[in-house]
């Protein structure tokens, strides 16, 4: 329960250049003082815990006896992974008012609800946000950049581990997904951008089976399957993007804008549009490399997962917390964002963006500048 601390070819994407309004203005981390040290996320997977307020620190018990005690101030958000995990009011407050984002899964990832304050910032980014969202042809000029960033860096994915594992097959989707990455750019409206999303997410499914090296028949992957999952490489993927979906709702949050109003995604009661928006940058890098990673590693095998009577596939309980381990770790790596071009860690890109998302909406730059791997 402890908190865990591109190719030389013509089909190459080219990141979109975002100039400034203003010729002095600088966007370094430094304008970003509360992005300065990397908090940790405190995930409880232990039925029948209930947590509760002491004093400045967050205090887990179960059968009435302590477990863990955590700073409140050391955390960005708490995750509860379980049926029968209860939280006390008082705590509830203190994560509100202390900005930790309280998000309520079910054991396998699915978001059930969330504990929020009233949202920081300035109301009139909010009312930008909306007033953006509620205009197709100004929402489709930062859907498009979030889509192609998406599609390059699921191609980086497949070009890399054709250069890792030898997989010549990779060179035609990498192609095909540049110029999805290309269209996407280029698109004036947001069906056809969707449209455009959904047959680039189809081929890179097709070839993503391509990038395992366990040689494990159970573990293979078959294409995208959800609610549920039908196979255990579709589990590790659906739970990790559940996670990540935590992280982006609290980035978005913490900047002040409105996690439910997306551009891209339509408004839906109980989906968190701008969080969905916001994660697909990150999908192939931070969840898909990741689930790859710990199949091929052999840190997670066969046994690490249950199949249902109904068919679901699930993780059990200690490749949960194996996930959760290498989640976090996978989020304190040092990274060079490439639009500001200082070092931050993984874990801190969705927060960086969000706020260069504020920043656009805002006007001080020209353009949404996505996340795009290299």
């Amino acid at each position: 329960m402890a908190p865990h601390p591109a190719e030389d070819s013509q089909d190459t994407f080219h990141p979109p250049s975002a100039p400034l309004k203003t010729a002095n203005c600088q966007l370094k981390t430094e304008n970003f003082p509360v992005m300065k040290r990397h908090l940790n996320t405190l995930f409880i997977t232990l039925e029948g815990a209930w947590l509760s307020k002491d004093g400045e620190a967050v205090d887990v018990r179960h059968e009435k006896v302590s477990k863990l005690r955590v700073p409140l101030h050391n955390l960005d958000g708490i995750v509860t992974l379980g049926w029968d995990i209860g939280m006390s009011p008082g705590l509830m407050q203190a994560c509100a008012a202390a900005g930790v984002t309280v998000s309520f899964c079910n054991p396998y990832g699915k978001f059930l609800a969330a504990a929020v304050g009233f949202s920081p910032g300035n109301v009139m980014l909010r009312r930008q946000q909306y007033r953006v969202a509620d205009d197709k042809a100004a929402a489709v000029l930062v859907a498009r950049e979030m889509v192609a960033a998406k599609i390059a860096n699921s191609r980086t994915v497949l070009l890399r581990a054709g250069r890792d594992h030898g997989r010549e097959e990779m060179e035609s989707a990498a192609r095909r997904l540049a110029c999805r990455a290309a269209d996407a750019r280029l698109c004036t409206d947001l069906e056809i951008l969707r449209g455009i999303e959904g047959d680039a997410a189809d081929t890179y499914f097709q070839h993503l089976s391509a990038c395992t090296t366990h040689g494990d028949p159970a573990l293979l992957f078959h294409g995208r399957s959800r609610r549920p999952p039908r196979d255990p490489f579709n589990c590790l993927l659906s739970f990790l993007y559940s996670l990540l979906a935590h992280d982006c709702r609290s980035a978005l949050e913490s900047t002040g804008l409105d996690a439910a109003v997306g551009f891209l995604h339509r408004d839906r009661s109980g989906r968190p549009g701008m969080a969905l928006d916001l994660m697909e940058e990150f999908r192939a890098m931070l969840a898909d490399r990741l689930a790859l990673s710990l199949l091929n590693r052999k840190q997670l095998n066969a046994r690490d997962f249950e199949t249902q009577e109904a068919g679901a596939v699930l993780l059990r309980d200690t490749a949960r917390k194996a996930v959760l381990v290498a989640w976090q770790e996978r989020k304190q790596e040092e990274i060079t964002h490439p639009f500001l071009g200082e070092k931050t860690t993984v874990g801190l890109l969705v927060h960086l963006q969000a706020r260069l998302l504020a920043r656009h909406l805002r006007g001080d730059i020209d353009a949404y500048p996505p996340f795009l791997w290299k």
